[in-house]
Parts: structure tokens; C-alpha cells; sequence
């Protein structure tokens, strides 16, 4: 008999196939395999060939890191890479606080675990430390932290586990608590000879530079979401000792839901050099230097799959920009987009020097005490001779001016409809598209999210702002660059460049930054402007600085800005794009800013049958996709 190869997983496919298979037997010419009972064996043949082809392919892609979707898989499948996943991360607050006592003792200590109750949106949470934290007692107060070297509390509930060593077992330190922040693991190892908790062991991600006596351990993530802690061998790190017992000190967080809090009441206890409980003498006030934040869920799949390769081929050493951007991923778990720029890129040039720029997973800046946790900790990776330098996050902003037709006949209020619109646009925000370096905006799945938020709006014209938010340093002479990565729409009567407003040193007038193209269209001239009483524009400083419409940057000559009308001495600089697809080139991050985005809802009056001809439609409701004319950004 001939040998049939069941190339196709169709269901009715393997029927026909087995079919052929029977017919080219003798034993059954001329069998009818439709119309007998047979025909019932041959379907549950091809079933169960289906059945077992489709687990047999699920197990082939479940083999492999990029097919597969069990989490506890994709975990084992990167554990043999030596990734290890990012662990749910607690919200930290900084924070400082005044201790009065009456001890008679040099420092008194701050003990591990709960610290302060914060709140927000009317529920609260526990925020505790790891370790203990000792102050020195001067005049009989106790200062912990300072503005500069603040406290830090981590949301969560501090707990202890311990386990006792028993080398005659092949015995696994499991930790139960799935929602765990592994930067917070704290392990003591109490010998034979050992007091107190005994020796602090230090959490290491690979073997390398340890010896047969390094006190370390490592953590990997096991089965539903829960960690082991490994120890020594005795080759590769310090071998534990019969009858050892292992304290570990670990935060339960609650993850992203802890961010926010920024008032707190203290609930901590101290214990003097002595090791003796003490009770302050007055009340604790706790005065907040940052509020909590930088909370984040587990790393998901996808995460784990994207990542975990890359830190491999970087095999710990940090030279091309996609090694740094695993590395910085593993070092700084509260990253959620980097951009990677070689000083050979950089105009001009800057060899011999990285320029990195990341993007937190709240906020918008990193502090300046991560920047140089991460600048540290990228020196082991890194090669001799080479700089790292983080910069501040430029942020490249999308606004829409979006005029939304909508037959009034269909829906009863129009401001709901406008409800639909910002929160579908609020969606899109989030897509994978954008909030990244290296985002693009498109335009057209922008306009067909809008008409398809309901069926009474029957169009819609939206315009596309890009800006830019320049930092200003009051009161001081600088210079300053703005790139927009995009070429720039040109209008040859200029005003395509509007800013907030800004006083200049010396000055009580609102003046703004705007444009006056040369006659190539190109180039032009950036100019500082004034309005007069009765609208008229007056020209305070005309050779301001110059703007390059191909390239999209603005150099802003030296000037010395005294205040800002916006917050924070931001000027809010805009400009309209040539395309309407937008994209973050190099270390730009690309996000679109809904609550800065316009909602106009207009009554249709041609769809509701008000205007059949349609005349003023054309006379009262025509849009432009450009520049209003205006000389100040609204």
C-alpha cells in the first residue's frame, strides 16, 4: 500500500486523505465510504489525527521562546538564556522625618518593616523599608534623611521567612508570595558560630567574578509567579553549612495601584543603640520629598520575549545600542522605553561617548539618583574608553485640533458624543504605535477611530500639532535647541512657530517666539514679539535665533528668560508637521497628548437635512488642516 503524507491539519483534508489511503488497498475496491457506516470510523480517524496534530504543534511552539505563550514557560525558556523577569515593582516615596527622644544613646534605628500609612483615592497603603536604618541623636532629635538623601519607603507589607539547611535533602528555598519586589529580598545566614541574624548575603545575576567563598545568592522566578533563591556550591559561591538557618526579609507589594500618595503618617518603631524599643517623645510629622511612585505590574510575556534574547547576545557587555537597551531594561526595572544614540550620530559628533535617554514607566524623568544607579552599574558592562551620559527625556507631543461633524437627528447630546471621542482617543494614546522611542502617529487610523465612535458623526477634520516643551533656566543667559525630527508645514507668511508666553529679564511684557520664512522656504527667522493694547504685533528682538523647516529644529540665540506663563518654566513650542504621519526619530519620545488636544462638535446641517444645497455648510463650517494665523500658541 502507498504511503500517504498527511501534509495538511484541515480537518477534511485528512478525511480525504485517509480515504485515499484505504482505496489504494485491495482489500477494499469499490467501497463506498460515503454512504456506509464506515464513513463514522474515518471521521473519528481524522479527529483524533486533528486532535493529536494540533497538541503536537502547541508543544512544538511551547519549545521555543518565541512561540510560546504559557508564562511559565516563556520563564523557563529565558531562565536558560540567564534572564531572570522583572518582579512586580513597589511604589517608592522619599522622605524625611525628625525623631525627638530622651535616650541617652549615640544613634537610635529605625527597624524593617512598617514605616508610614499613606493615602490616595480614599485608600490606603503600607509603606515599609527592608532594613534597618540608623540616624545619629544630637540634642536629643534624631534627623532621618535629608532633602538631598531622603529615606525611601517601599509600598508594601514587610514579612520574613526563614528556612533551615538540611544538606542531607535536595532541598528548594521557595519563596510563597507571588507579589514580591525582588529588589527588596534581603538574606542573613546564620551559622554555627553566628549571632544575631548572622551574615548579610548579596544578590548576584551571574556567576561571574565569584569565587568558592563569595556569601551570595541568586533569584529566579519558578511556578505561579513565585521565587527560588539559589545558593553556592561550593565552587561557584559560598556553600551552606548543615543546620544553617536562612532569614529572608522581602516587601508584598501591591504593585502599580500603590503609586501616588503623598501624605503620611508615621507608624514606625525604634530601638536604641541597645537594641532596647523606645518611644519618641513627641508626635513624628512626615514631610514628603517625593511623592510615591515608580510602582509597576510584573513583566509580562511579551516583555520577557523581546528582552530576554537581546540581553543575551549581549552576553554582559554593553557595545551596540540594542545591548545597552537589554542591559539598561535588567539594571533599572522601572524603565518603559530607552533610546540609545551614538556619540558618531550626534551633531556634532561627540566620539567616544553614548548618549542614552530613557523613559520611566510613571513620570517623565529620571532622577538623579537613578541616573547614576544606572551610569554605575553600566560601568561593569561597559567598554574601557567609552562614556555614558543619560540625558533628560525629550518628549515630542501630538496635539489634534479636531472638528467633528455629527447628525444631530441620531443623538440626543453631543457633549456625550465628545465623552466617546476623548476617551477613544485616550485609547489609542496607549497603542504599541506610540509612547516609545521610535513611535510613529498615523493619521488615518486617528480619523477612522473618530468616525466609528458612533454612527452620528458622519465626518471629521482634524489638524496635526507637533510640540515641543523647552526647560528654561530663569534668569540665566543660554542658549537653546529644539528638534522636532519632522520637516515642519510652511506657510510663507510665517506664524508656523507659536509658543506660550515668557517674560525677558528686565521686562514685564508677555512676549513669543515666532517665525518669518526666507524666501527659499527653507530656512527662516525666529523672532521675539510682543502685542500691543490693540492687537497689533510689535517686534522685540527680530534676529532671535533661526528655524530649519526641513529638518524641523529651532536654535534659540542666547537670551535671558526671566519667567514663563506656562508651569514649571516650560515654553510650550509648536509647530504644524508636513506629513500628518508623525514620527520620534533617534531620542525622541513620541506620545499623543489628548487633554492638550481641541474638540470641536459641530452640527452637520446637510446630514441632519437642514442645508440640502449645502451653501452654509460651505460659508460657516469649512476648516483648515493649517495654521490658524494667530501669533500665540492656545
Amino acid at each position: 500500500m502507498p504511503f500517504t503524507q498527511f501534509t495538511n491539519l484541515d480537518f477534511d483534508q485528512i478525511k480525504v486523505q485517509i480515504k485515499d489511503y484505504l482505496r489504494a488497498n485491495s482489500n477494499f475496491t469499490d467501497f463506498d465510504f460515503e454512504g456506509s457506516n464506515f464513513s463514522v470510523l474515518i471521521d473519528t480517524l481524522a479527529y483524533n489525527t486533528y486532535i493529536n496534530a494540533f497538541n503536537a504543534n502547541l508543544v512544538v511552539n511551547e519549545s521555543f521562546l518565541d512561540g510560546a505563550t504559557v508564562r511559565e514557560n516563556v520563564v523557563s525558556l529565558a531562565r536558560n538564556i540567564g534572564y531572570i523577569p522583572r518582579s512586580k515593582t513597589a511604589a517608592v516615596a522619599d522622605v524625611t522625618f525628625t525623631v525627638p527622644t530622651s535616650t541617652s544613646g549615640a544613634f537610635i534605628s529605625l527597624e524593617a518593616g512598617l514605616v508610614c500609612i499613606g493615602a490616595a483615592d480614599n485608600t490606603t497603603y503600607r509603606f515599609s523599608v527592608p532594613e534597618n536604618i540608623s540616624a545619629t541623636v544630637e540634642n536629643g532629635v534624631a534627623q532621618f534623611g535629608t532633602a538631598d538623601k531622603p529615606i525611601k519607603m517601599y509600598q508594601g507589607s514587610f514579612l520574613t521567612r526563614q528556612f533551615v539547611v538540611n544538606t542531607a535533602q535536595d532541598q528548594r528555598f521557595i519563596l510563597d508570595n507571588p507579589n514580591i519586589d525582588t529588589t527588596t529580598v534581603r538574606v542573613y545566614v546564620k551559622g554555627i558560630n553566628d549571632t544575631g541574624l548572622g551574615r548579610e548575603y548579596h544578590v548576584v545575576d551571574n556567576i561571574l567574578n565569584i569565587n568558592k567563598t563569595s556569601e551570595i545568592f541568586l533569584i529566579q522566578e519558578v511556578q505561579e509567579e513565585r521565587y527560588e533563591l539559589l545558593f553556592g556550591d561550593g565552587y561557584f559561591g559560598k556553600e551552606l553549612e548543615n543546620n544553617a538557618i536562612i532569614t529572608v526579609r522581602y516587601i508584598v507589594t501591591d504593585g502599580e495601584a500603590g503609586n501616588g500618595p503623598s501624605l503620611f503618617d508615621f507608624q514606625g518603631s525604634f530601638v536604641d543603640d541597645g537594641g532596647v524599643r523606645l518611644i519618641p517623645t513627641a508626635s513624628v510629622p512626615v514631610t514628603t520629598v517625593q511623592r510615591a511612585m515608580n510602582g509597576g505590574a510584573i513583566e509580562n510575556v511579551s516583555s520577557i520575549k523581546y528582552f530576554a534574547p537581546r540581553l543575551y547576545s549581549a552576553q554582559y557587555r554593553a557595545v551596540t545600542a540594542r545591548d545597552y537597551e537589554a542591559i539598561i531594561s535588567s539594571v533599572y526595572p522601572n524603565m518603559e522605553s530607552v533610546a540609545v544614540v551614538g556619540g558618531e550620530e550626534l551633531n556634532p559628533p561627540k566620539f567616544g561617548t553614548v548618549q542614552i535617554s530613557i523613559k520611566p514607566k510613571n513620570g517623565t524623568y529620571v532622577s538623579d539618583f537613578d541616573k547614576q544607579n544606572i551610569l554605575s552599574k553600566l560601568k561593569q558592562y561597559s567598554i574601557a574608553g567609552i562614556n555614558q551620559n543619560i540625558v533628560d527625556l525629550k518628549v515630542l507631543y501630538i496635539e489634534l485640533d479636531s472638528t467633528i461633524y455629527y447628525n444631530d437627528n441620531q443623538v440626543s447630546a453631543p457633549d456625550d458624543l465628545k465623552t466617546s471621542v476623548t476617551a477613544g482617543l485616550n485609547r489609542y494614546s496607549k497603542d504599541v504605535d506610540m509612547n516609545r522611542f521610535g513611535g510613529r502617529f498615523k493619521y488615518s487610523k486617528a480619523l477612522q477611530l473618530i468616525d466609528r465612535v458612533d454612527n452620528a458623526i458622519s465626518s471629521n477634520i482634524t489638524k496635526v500639532k507637533i510640540r515641543r516643551d523647552m526647560k528654561v533656566l530663569k534668569n540665566q543667559f543660554a542658549q537653546y535647541e529644539l528638534c522636532f525630527g519632522n520637516r515642519f508645514h510652511v506657510n510663507p507668511n510665517g506664524l508656523n512657530i507659536k509658543s506660550t508666553g515668557f517674560t525677558l529679564a528686565g521686562s514685564s511684557d508677555i512676549v513669543y517666539l515666532t517665525d518669518a520664512p526666507n524666501t527659499d522656504l527653507k530656512m527662516g527667522v525666529i523672532s521675539i514679539v510682543k502685542m500691543d493694547a490693540n492687537g497689533n504685533r510689535i517686534v522685540v528682538a527680530k534676529d532671535a535665533g533661526t528655524v530649519d523647516y526641513n529638518k524641523g529644529e529651532i536654535l534659540l540665540n542666547t537670551v535671558n528668560i526671566s519667567s514663563t506663563v506656562a508651569d514649571n518654566s516650560i515654553i510650550e513650542v509648536q509647530a504644524f508637521p508636513e506629513s500628518n504621519d508623525v514620527v520620534g526619530l533617534k531620542d525622541l519620545y513620541l506620545t499623543l497628548d489628548v487633554s492638550k488636544s481641541r474638540i470641536n462638535m459641530v452640527k452637520d446641517v446637510i446630514a441632519s437635512g437642514e442645508d440640502i444645497s449645502g451653501v452654509s455648510f460651505i460659508r460657516d463650517y469649512y476648516t483648515s488642516s493649517y495654521s490658524n494665523g494667530a501669533l500665540q500658541r492656545k
